[in-house]
C-alpha cells in the first residue's frame, strides 16, 4: 500500500469525551464519558456516557463484555451496572447460540474448503 492509499486519520472534532474509570479491580470497569469541546472543556449540549465493560470465564476463555448504561449519574450507573451486565451476557450468548446454529446448519459441499479443518476436496471425487 502506497502512501497515497493510507487513510486520512484524524479525530471527530466534534464528537469529544473526556474519560474517567472506575473500577472494584473484581468484577469489571465503569466509564464515564464527558463530552468536551475541542478546548477541553465540558460540552453541556450532549449527554454524559456510561459504559460499563466485565469479563466472563468460560471453558474456552474470558468473554469480553461492553455495555452502556443509560444513567443520570455516576451513583446511577454504578446501581445498574449489574443488570446491565447480566443483560449484555445473556444477548451474547443468544448470539453465540445463533451462530452455533447458523454453523451447524451449513452444507458442506466437497472442494470448498470448510469442514475437515479447512481442506479441500483436493483431487479424489466421490461418484
Amino acid at each position: 500500500m502506497s502512501n497515497d492509499q493510507l487513510p486520512d486519520i484524524k479525530l471527530d472534532i466534534e464528537n469529544l469525551y473526556r474519560e474517567e474509570m472506575f473500577t472494584d479491580h473484581k468484577v469489571g470497569t465503569l466509564r464515564k464519558m464527558t463530552p468536551v469541546t475541542v478546548e477541553g472543556e465540558v460540552d453541556s449540549n450532549r449527554d454524559v456516557l456510561f459504559v460499563g465493560q466485565a469479563q466472563m470465564m468460560t471453558p474456552a476463555g474470558a468473554l469480553p463484555l461492553n455495555f452502556e448504561i443509560e444513567a443520570t449519574s455516576l451513583a446511577d450507573a454504578l446501581d445498574k451496572f449489574g443488570t446491565e451486565a447480566q443483560a449484555c451476557l445473556e444477548r451474547t450468548l443468544e448470539e453465540l447460540r445463533e451462530m452455533q446454529r447458523n454453523q451447524a446448519s451449513s452444507i458442506v459441499v466437497p472442494g470448498q474448503g470448510g469442514g475437515m479443518g479447512g481442506m479441500g476436496g483436493g483431487g479424489i471425487q466421490l461418484p
